[in-house]
């Protein structure tokens, strides 16, 4: 089972927990969660106005083992205007434009706006 939970935070709301989207998956071999603008694709969704984030930004994607691995998937742009970390415990990892990364355990992944105080953070925690 992977967990994401997701808030979306200005400048202003720093640690602020409100508004939190959550969503789930069992561990099953081709499951997939997305985070984006696109609502029609994606489980957790930003504001619209947020373009730093594409329309599919992350695919949390389930292996035939179970193993959960996190995609930056490349838009429409060379360049992003945004950057993503993956955080666990003092841990921190940096995950390329088109990159995948695997995850295990708890921790949180995080795309900053290049241009602004602003953040969306998707905490996940793998049980398995």
């Amino acid at each position: 089972m992977l967990e994401l939970t997701m808030a979306t935070v200005s400048g202003t709301e720093e640690g602020a927990t409100a508004g939190m989207l959550m969503a789930d998956s069992p561990s099953d071999p081709g499951a997939v969660l997305r985070v984006g603008r696109d609502r029609s694709v994606c489980r957790l969704a930003t504001p619209d106005d947020w373009l730093f984030v594409s329309r599919v930004h992350l695919e949390f994607l389930c292996g035939p083992d179970g193993a959960w691995q996190v995609s930056w998937l490349r838009g429409s742009q060379d360049e992003p205007s945004s950057e993503v970390r993956l955080v666990i415990g003092q841990y921190t990892q940096s995950l390329v434009y088109g990159g995948t990364l695997p995850l295990a355990g708890s921790g949180e992944i995080i795309v900053y706006d290049r241009t602004g105080p602003r953040s969306v953070n998707v905490g996940f925690y793998h049980e398995g």
